[in-house]
């Protein structure tokens, strides 16, 4: 019996990668001079893509693969897949939800701190012997008294919120529409949570549809005190409007894990004292990521044995492998 064919778009984890090429008939984009290459070569047949690294799985990569029926994506996050062509081409597309949670909430929660006690800054005042030669450190900002707007309410975001309540930190959102689950106060303007609030966390999803959402009128509103924290995707805040904001003392600091067009980072943000930065390590942890491999995995696995995928995103839900 013949494997079906699969194109990954980068190179898969280890584990994962010797499970693809026992399962599929697996053909490596990431190492091929070109997808003209790899098409010549036969892989037009292909019928399962492994979404892995920065390549977009765009109209022009699925219009060039008829037999597609499932794009598997390594991230909770899957704006550089077109869903929505995929949805009228009839393929699923599945993503990573649920096993990073956790560990994304984490680096949420730890990249405000280290924003607003400056823990970077005052790590290379000790590094610098400044400690011994200047004196201690200046006082810095605090998490007491402030309150937190968090923008987007998914699964990660009810996540952040459970360790700001342990924090005894106050908590609101703004998301599309109310939790009725939730007793957090919502609100359905994002520039009047911004003034009721002095810490933004930025945990809403990418694409058109919230490209510079966080701008210059949110800086504004948020004031001298702010402080904002972004660990969703760096096209969700206009750049150049934040780094304004941050040289001029619109907001007092931002902790940003990424970037609008990463893995470049403008030098006037590196620049910035008042920036604390991260090159995307959200999830970047050993357990979190074979985690998330596996389950790109999983769903691949079940499209070849017939079965219904595990975690179909919203635009293309499940209704049957079609030919």
């Amino acid at each position: 019996m013949s494997r079906p064919m699969l194109i990954a778009t980068g190179r898969p984890p280890d584990e994962a990668l010797e499970t693809l090429e026992r399962v599929f008939d697996l053909r490596r984009l990431w190492e091929a001079p070109s997808l003209d290459a790899l098409l010549a070569d036969g892989a037009g047949d292909a019928e399962a893509i492994a979404s892995f690294g920065k390549r977009p799985v765009d109209a022009d990569l699925l219009e060039r693969l008829p037999r597609v029926r499932i794009v598997s994506h390594f991230g909770v996050g899957y704006d550089s897949v077109d869903a929505a062509f995929a949805a009228r081409r009839g393929i699923v597309v599945t993503n990573t939800p649920d096993v990073l949670n956790e560990e994304v909430a984490d680096t949420a929660l730890g990249l405000l701190i280290a924003t607003v006690r400056e823990f970077a800054c005052a790590e290379r005042w000790l590094r610098e012997g400044r400690w011994s030669g200047e004196g201690p450190y200046r006082l810095t900002s605090s998490l007491r008294g402030r309150t937190v707007g968090v923008i987007g309410m998914g699964r990660i975001g009810r996540a952040i919120a459970r360790r700001l309540d342990a924090f005894d930190l106050p908590v609101v959102y703004h998301s599309r529409r109310p939790q009725p689950d939730l007793a957090y106060r919502h609100y359905p303007d994002l520039v009047a949570m911004a003034r009721d609030v002095d810490t933004l966390i930025a945990i809403l999803p990418g694409g058109a549809e919230t490209r510079g959402v966080i701008n210059a009128e949110v800086f504004q509103a948020l004031g001298p005190d702010g402080v904002l924290i972004n660990v969703a995707r760096g096209s969700v805040v206009d750049e150049p409007a934040l780094i304004a904001a941050l040289r001029d003392g619109v907001i007092l600091a931002a902790g940003l894990d990424v970037f609008a067009q990463e893995p470049h980072v403008p030098q006037e943000l590196i620049a910035l004292p008042n920036a604390v930065l991260l090159p995307h390590v959200g999830s970047a942890s050993v357990a979190t990521r074979r985690a998330m491999a596996d389950l790109v995995v999983a769903n691949l696995e079940a499209y070849a044995a017939g079965e219904p995928p595990l975690t179909p995103v919203a635009e293309t839900p499940f209704t049957g492998w079609s030919l």
